[in-house]
Formats: C-alpha cells, structure tokens, sequence
C-alpha cells in the first residue's frame, strides 16, 4: 500500500476515511467505526452515563465522548478535502476492490490467500478473516512447507515431486505478485513525479505573474515620482 494512501485510511476498517472525525487526543476516525467501538463498549455496561468514556485504539488514551455521540465530536475538515480531491483524481496505476468502489488493496487475507479491501473484512465475504501482510504470508506458507517435507517418508517420492510442483507454481505466482507491485510502485511514483513537475510550473508561472503585476503596480509611481523630482530640480536651477 503507497504511503499518501496510509495517511488516507481508518486504522479501524482498513478503508479510505468516510466521515471523518477528531477525537480529543487529536487521531481520528470514520464516524461509524466510532460509533461501533462505543457500541461495543456498551455491550458490556447496564447503564450510559452523561460522558462515554472511550479508549482510543491507536494511542489506548482514555478519552470522553460527550453524551450527543460521534455527532457532536470536530470533523477533520482538511483530512475530507484531501480525501474528496484524492477521490476526483485518476488513481488508475492503484489497485481497488472490485467488489467496493476506489476501496485499494491493501489487506492480505490469510484464509483466502489473496488482497483485499477494509471493506471486505468489515463488511463483505471476508469479515471475521485472519489477516497479515504478504512478507508474514509468505513465511508462514514457508513454514509450513518445511513442516511438510519432515513428514515425507522414503515411500511417498510420488508426493514429494507433486509437492515439488506445487511449490513451483507458488513460487511462480508469489513471483508474479511481486513483478505486478513493481510496476505499480513504479507507475505511481512516475505519475507522482509528473504531477509534481505540474505543480511546480503552475506556482512559478503564478509567482511569475504576480512579479509582473508589482511591477505594473509601482512602475508607473516611481517614473512619475522621478519625473516630479526632475521639474523640481530645474525649477531651482532656473531660479
């Protein structure tokens, strides 16, 4: 998953932020992933008082949540305009669910074995699934391998070749995953890169003009101040 995507995702649901809101130790969170924490805690309580006293998952901060609910607490403006921007972009070199709309790949099932979206294990066929990154996937397919060959026996050769085959073509598409994300690591930065040079050019052409319009502003007040000076100084030269 690209770093400025990270930056974009609830650490609740694993999706990009919807609804964004500050708690009072400043992290922040989708509203209904809020909402589900508290519910949760509820479970556990027979009565609600006037604050909801709520552990923050990311720094474990016991913090309040006023009586009105997840209403009431900041919306992180600045973080939904750079989501919405984000979101009206062309973000065609990221890989999204199919299953979820511009939701990225950014979560490994364990169980499945494949990439899937925060909405997939929240809300989708995946919910409730162990999860991982590729690197812990692919030592624990390792172990297991291992764990494979110390029980084969001189009198199982046939499987010891059909493993060697299946190790084979899991090596084969473990590989091919990784050449897919080189390229879109590579995709990304490139376009990143061009759309920095974009920027750039359009500040210094801005810059540019406002360095023109200085001059046109105070120019013309300096030739005409240079000009009452000369009058001046031949008026006393007359005299």
């Amino acid at each position: 998953m690209h770093h400025f995507e990270e930056e974009l995702t609830c650490s609740i649901c694993y999706s990009i932020f919807e609804d964004p809101r500050v708690l009072p130790c400043s992290h922040t969170f989708c509203r209904n992933c809020l909402e589900g924490v508290i519910q949760l805690s509820s479970n556990f309580s027979i009565w609600r008082p006037l604050r909801v006293p709520l552990k923050c998952p990311n720094c474990r901060t016991v913090v309040e949540i006023p009586a009105a609910g997840t209403e009431s607490l900041p919306i992180n403006f600045a973080l939904k305009a750079i989501i919405e921007k984000y979101q009206q972009e062309d973000h065609s070199d990221v890989a999204t669910c199919s299953e979820h709309y511009r939701q990225p790949l950014n979560v490994y099932c364990l169980l499945d074995r494949k990439l899937v979206c925060g909405h997939c294990l929240t809300i989708g066929k995946h919910n409730g699934h162990p999860i991982g990154d590729l690197q812990s996937a692919y030592l624990k397919e390792k172990e297991t391998s291992g764990k494979l060959l110390e029980q084969l026996t001189d009198k199982h050769w046939t499987d010891v070749c059909l493993l060697i085959e299946k190790l084979k073509e899991q090596k084969s598409q473990c590989e091919g995953v990784v050449q897919d994300d080189k390229k879109v690591v590579l995709q990304y930065f490139k376009k990143l890169s061009d759309t920095l040079e974009r920027k750039k050019q359009a500040l210094l052409t801005a810059l540019d003009e406002i360095n023109t319009r200085i001059s046109e502003e105070y120019e013309p007040q300096i030739e005409k101040l240079k000009k009452i000076r000369e009058e001046q100084a031949l008026k006393t030269t007359w005299q």
